[in-house]
């Protein structure tokens, strides 16, 4: 059995010209049904029979997290806002069946960590149009000339009668002549969805927007279906702060009491008030999770105000999608990272980690199964799912030992079930960086030096560890160069372990039992370089045999550039571009055309970018 699927239709509006004061869209109110619970086939997710029955769960679950000074210790922290047989014969030992070959490229302009899974970003291109976002305004330009064309501006508070809420976490994707564009409030806790229509990108129009209360932690392009996964976490209430004598108990009676006033849509996804998730859509966890919504709500771009969504009654940022497949991980939430919806938050805390797995058909989003971890997850990028087996990278927790592992799990009816793992990678050492191909994983794991493992995968029943390389420095993002190579962006560190600045290593992968460096290029000291938390400001283009990345400096002050990596055998040459100043140089992407041709979008630029220098 599976957790229903439920429409939300909303009433479409045409946001140009609305007057200030008129309600962006609102949404049918889920009535309460008598209806018996929707069976789950396990035990670790449960589907309520009525909203009051809902309610009650969350309401229950709340009463154990306030005190006197409301939850916890009465301070929420909220977010602001991833072999051949000629080696054989040759002598080269590698495992049979191990492949290096699995292209992330996207046709977007993006890179992506699936195949055919485009992910939102502040630039998108179609073509000869190319989009990008820039403090609330749409720009469309034709990059068919010689150079980059300004066609239209869109500002999206026209759209609003309002401040557009374009700050951390603006994103768009691009579906169908049309662009979906997510903002978050300045607070993170409501997000804008406006969909803007391109059929003329001389005079692009918004077509709907909505405003939703939770925060989008994601948001992915499936064919033509986008789907945002949206947070609310513990509800703000007016708690009281202990005053006199008896100030803690009365304190905590007047806190539980607000608790128990809370409504739904304290706790839901809403827009204008009204919960957009139908009760009987929300599945409670029974693990103890953080209390909270996460919420996949997908919407066709042709039809923006019809919806469908899916909750689990949990505040989680880890989640990952493949082609067919959502997999949401439990665990305490990332505070302090939302500035960029696909960034790497950090690692949760807590002995096991759960995982609930959807099914992904069309616009539904459909529960599946579910099983645990133990150790953390520590984000989307230590997930990945190929040819129904689920392959999970874990650090160290309370209830594992010093160590990291590599699981493989696969569905076996409703449950998740551990099928394989290689453990004691990097004992006494944190994950740093996964990367997954269709039958191998490397895994990068630091603390004074940089142990890169190569895991056969091939059988997932029984993966195997094949070679080790260990150099100093680690490898925040890692990203495949065909067959046999691999580059790693992150930092350059001493023997004992202090980091001295960004680097950027080239890796021979063609022998699996012993990965060699071939090469490194050292950036200045201090350094970051910007794949390591974005790995969109990293672009492989294999034609030319050049990798480009975004590297800065100082944390005052920044200057940015571009790191034009060429290579040639088993070495890189490297050109710094410098292209950026301040906060900008977050924003600055290389987008690849057809052509051949790279657009350089900066802060207040769009250009071609010399590769020739």
């Amino acid at each position: 059995m599976s957790l229903r699927r439920t429409t939300t239709s909303i009433a479409a509006i045409t946001c140009l010209g609305v007057a200030a004061g008129v309600g962006y869209v609102v949404g049918d109110a889920p009535a309460p049904t008598t209806a018996p619970p929707i069976a789950l086939a396990n035990a670790d997710l449960t589907a309520v029979g009525s909203c009051e029955e809902l309610l009650d769960s969350y309401v229950e679950r709340a009463l154990e997290q306030v005190g006197p000074y409301g939850w916890g210790s009465g301070i929420i922290a909220f977010d602001s806002s991833g072999g051949s047989d000629a080696m054989e014969s040759s002598g080269i030992e590698r495992a049979a069946g191990v492949s290096t070959s699995r292209s992330t490229s996207n046709e977007s302009g993006t890179n992506v960590q699936e195949v055919d899974v485009d992910e939102s970003d502040v630039v998108k291109v179609a073509g000869s149009l190319l989009l990008r976002l820039r403090e609330g305004e749409l720009l469309a330009y034709d990059v068919s000339g010689d150079e980059p064309t300004l066609l239209s501006t869109t500002a999206l508070d026209d759209a609003l009668g309002a401040d557009w809420p374009g700050g951390p976490g603006g994103e768009l994707l691009l579906v169908g002549g049309r662009a979906v564009v997510l903002g978050s409030s300045s607070d993170g806790l409501e997000t804008t969805i406006t969909t803007v229509d391109l059929s003329d990108p001389t005079s692009p129009s918004v077509v709907d927007a909505t405003t939703v209360r939770g925060r989008v932690s994601a948001a992915r392009l499936h064919g033509d279906v986008v789907r945002v996964v949206l947070v609310n976490g513990l509800p703000e209430l007016d708690f009281s702060s202990p005053d006199g004598t008896f100030g803690q108990i009365r304190a905590r009676l007047r806190n539980r009491s607000l608790v128990r006033e809370t409504t739904l849509a304290d706790w839901l996804p809403t827009v204008d008030g009204e919960p957009v998730v139908a009760c009987e859509d929300v599945a409670v966890p029974d693990d103890e999770v953080p209390l909270g919504t996460t919420t996949v709500v997908a919407l066709d771009p042709a039809a923006p105000t019809d919806r469908t969504a899916t909750a689990v009654a949990t505040e989680s940022d880890t989640s990952y999608f493949s082609t067919d497949r959502f997999y949401l991980a439990g665990g305490a939430p990332a505070w302090g990272w939302g500035d960029c919806m696909n960034c790497r938050p950090g690692p949760s805390t807590g002995g096991t980690t759960p995982i609930y797995a959807f099914a992904l058909d069309g616009a539904d989003t459909t529960y599946v199964a579910s099983g645990e971890v133990e150790g953390t997850i520590a984000d989307r990028w230590s997930m990945d799912a190929v040819g129904g087996s689920l392959r999970v990278a874990v650090g160290a927790s309370s209830e594992t030992g010093n160590f990291n592992s590599v699981l493989t799990l696969r569905e076996d009816g409703a449950d998740l079930v551990e099928e394989g793992r290689v453990d004691q990678l990097g004992v006494d050492e944190e994950i740093k960086s996964v990367r997954w191909f269709d039958d191998l994983a490397i895994v990068v794991t630091f603390r004074q030096t940089d142990p890169l493992y190569a895991i056969d995968l091939s059988d997932a029943a029984a993966p195997r560890l094949l070679g080790e390389l260990k150099i100093p420095g680690f490898s925040e993002y890692l990203h495949p160069l065909g067959e046999q190579r691999l580059i790693g962006v992150g930092q350059d560190a001493s023997l004992d372990g202090v980091t001295r600045g960004a680097q950027a290593a080239l890796f021979d992968v063609t022998d699996l039992t012993a990965p060699r460096q071939l090469d490194v290029v050292r950036y200045p000291a201090q350094s970051q370089a910007g794949a390591g938390l974005d790995p969109r400001q990293f672009t492989w283009l294999p034609e030319q045999r050049i990798a480009l990345t975004v590297v800065s400096q100082g944390w005052t002050g920044t200057t940015g550039w571009v790191s034009v990596l060429s290579l040639d055998g088993g070495t890189m040459s490297n050109r710094m571009v410098e292209v950026e100043h301040g906060s900008d140089v977050a924003d600055v992407r290389l987008v690849p055309l057809a052509s051949g041709q790279v657009v350089l979008v900066t802060g207040e630029d769009v250009s071609f970018f010399s590769l020739a220098g």
